[in-house]
């Protein structure tokens, strides 16, 4: 039986006494890093509130410096907001996701840890129990991630713009053991607190495909599995966005797979402008942040 068979579940079916039961004395936490999210966090917030004290010990919203309403919505839909400067306050926080990810472990203290994006649209409330069930019910799992089809205008399937055109083939051609993954840059994830502290995390977007590779180096290709969500909804980014979003993931993937990168790395896109083609340069940072354990027990200083 092939990994896809035996880590894969199409067709989830736990209940909820189901996942409760399975979690036993272990303690959960979703965490939302949010960026200028207030058209849409509370809604996420929501999904997974009625969780909160059963299936779900700890709900937190971490905020990586909006300039909108997205913390005081957060708070009122019954999240607690930390905000990143508060977290390890005496070190100075960088742009990018994964630093709020990895400051989160720092903010929580669930034995598991379940990542939901902030900008999704009509967020289903299985999502959290449903990325729960393999860590709880089958034996070595440590990275869960969640698939889903994606209702946009022009794609119903497959795993977006990015993935398709670069974390596929990338996988593919450097690490082809997980090829099976459908969606290995989706936000929507679960893993135990023991990896995720662990290993160090890529400061931006490589973060997904940071964790995937080392899940995948440090305990075997059986300790990930993935869960079908069913739809997902979010909104889009621009094609320049995607771009610099990508070079960030292409320089973690390389990292892991032991090919250097350079950082801050630049990125070259092109813009129109008064019917001139003209270049803009974007700095991209692709660095690492130390594995958690460590940084907690005073064993090394981020860079």
């Amino acid at each position: 039986m092939s990994w896809f068979e035996r880590r894969t579940w199409q067709d989830p079916d736990w209940t909820l006494d189901e996942i409760l039961a399975a979690k036993s004395d272990r303690t959960v936490s979703v965490v939302l890093p949010a960026l200028d999210e207030e058209q849409t966090v509370g809604a996420v917030v929501e999904s997974v509130h009625p969780l909160l004290g059963s299936i779900v010990d700890e709900l937190v919203v971490v905020d990586s410096g909006s300039t909108d309403a997205t913390a005081k919505l957060a708070e009122a839909a019954g999240a607690r907001v930390v905000h990143r400067e508060d977290v390890l306050p005496d070190l100075a926080p960088v742009p990018g996701k994964g630093e709020v990810l990895w400051r989160s472990l720092a903010a929580t203290t669930g034995d598991l840890v379940v990542f939901l994006d902030s900008d999704l649209v009509e967020p289903d409330p299985l999502f959290v129990p449903t990325l729960l069930g393999p860590l709880l019910t089958a034996d070595g799992v440590h990275l869960v991630k969640g698939f889903y089809r994606r209702p946009l205008r022009l794609e119903s399937s497959g795993g977006g713009r990015v993935t398709e055109l670069l974390a596929r083939p990338v996988l593919s051609a450097l690490r082809p053991a997980l090829s099976g993954l459908v969606q290995p840059l989706g936000g929507e994830y679960a893993a135990t607190r023991e990896f995720l502290e662990s290993v160090p995390f890529a400061a931006g977007y490589g973060v997904e495909i940071g964790l995937l590779l080392d899940c995948e180096a440090n305990y075997g290709l059986d300790a990930l599995a993935q869960v079908n969500l069913g739809v997902r909804k979010h909104r889009n980014r621009s094609l320049l966005q995607l771009g610099v979003m990508a070079r960030q993931i292409l320089g973690t993937a390389l990292n892991r797979c032991g090919i250097e990168s350079d950082d801050p790395a630049q990125l070259t896109q092109f813009v129109q402008v008064s019917g001139e083609w003209l270049p803009d340069v974007t700095d991209v940072l692709v660095a690492d942040r130390p594995p958690m354990r460590q940084v907690l027990a005073g064993d090394c200083r981020p860079s």
